[in-house]
């Protein structure tokens, strides 16, 4: 029960790393907001955890939207600013609206989470931050060049964010996760884009030293000491989950 008393809000909450995130921080003692896009898959999971969750609409990249979700909230303890997308491609094969896309999503999104997460948590005890980047906002891939971008801007908004708050004594705390290759359905998404997914899912191998994909649920876990007063002293800092492949 790390989490006890304290109220959570998770964006993309309603598959992949945001379902496991949200499973953990329930059995933690979280109450849990779940915050999606997918009505029908979030609203079945909000089912599935019980009177410790529930469901809410978002579209991450609409302030009005964020306003809506964050107005009728008298306390917010830890944001997990989740939801994302992969576009695969280099830079002589993404379009200009394929990366307009992913940064609309995992920049702004972000943005907006983290300015609407501020505003609902200097107003009260403060709390945690958590931004999902990713081992490639540290790490360069050629065919990955929208979403190296996205994800290395989050990692350095990030402390952006975590300086700000702690020159201000808000008492927020704002990281970065950065999982490696997590075996969730974005990982289907991205290999359904390759015209060689075989290769593909061969050359991720090759850089994972510890020879195997990540599960949600060590995301999770990382996750939880984010949200737990066990990392009061942690902010602005990048956690990788990654299997080694940053080394």
């Amino acid at each position: 029960m790390r989490l006890s008393g304290k109220v959570a809000l998770v964006t993309g909450g309603a598959s992949g790393l945001g379902r496991a995130i949200c499973h953990r921080f329930v059995a933690e003692g979280a109450s849990v907001i779940i915050a999606d896009i997918d009505e029908a898959t979030g609203r079945a999971l909000a089912t599935e955890l019980g009177d410790a969750s529930r469901y809410v609409s978002l579209d991450v990249t609409l302030e009005a939207d964020w306003s809506h979700v964050m107005s009728p909230l008298s306390s917010l303890d830890i944001l997990v600013n989740n939801a994302g997308i992969t576009t695969l491609g280099s830079i002589e094969d993404v379009t200009l609206e394929q990366f307009r896309n992913e940064f609309e999503v995992d920049v702004v999104g972000v943005f907006l989470g983290c300015k609407a997460g501020v505003a609902k948590m200097k107003t009260g005890a403060g709390g945690s931050i958590i931004n999902m980047s990713s081992m490639t906002g540290v790490r360069a891939q050629a065919d990955l060049v929208a979403y190296n971008g996205a994800k290395a801007a989050v990692t350095h908004m990030t402390k952006s964010v975590a300086l700000h708050c702690a020159k201000q004594g808000y008492g927020i705390r704002c990281n970065s996760v950065h999982p490696g290759l997590i075996r969730t359905p974005i990982i289907d998404k991205v290999l359904a884009q390759a015209d060689d997914p075989d290769s593909v899912y061969a050359s991720w191998m090759e850089v994972l030293p510890i020879g195997r994909l990540g599960t949600p649920e060590e995301v999770a876990a990382i996750c939880v000491y984010l949200a737990s007063d066990e990392s009061a002293f942690a902010t602005g800092a990048e956690f990788r989950i990654d299997g080694g492949s940053t080394i």
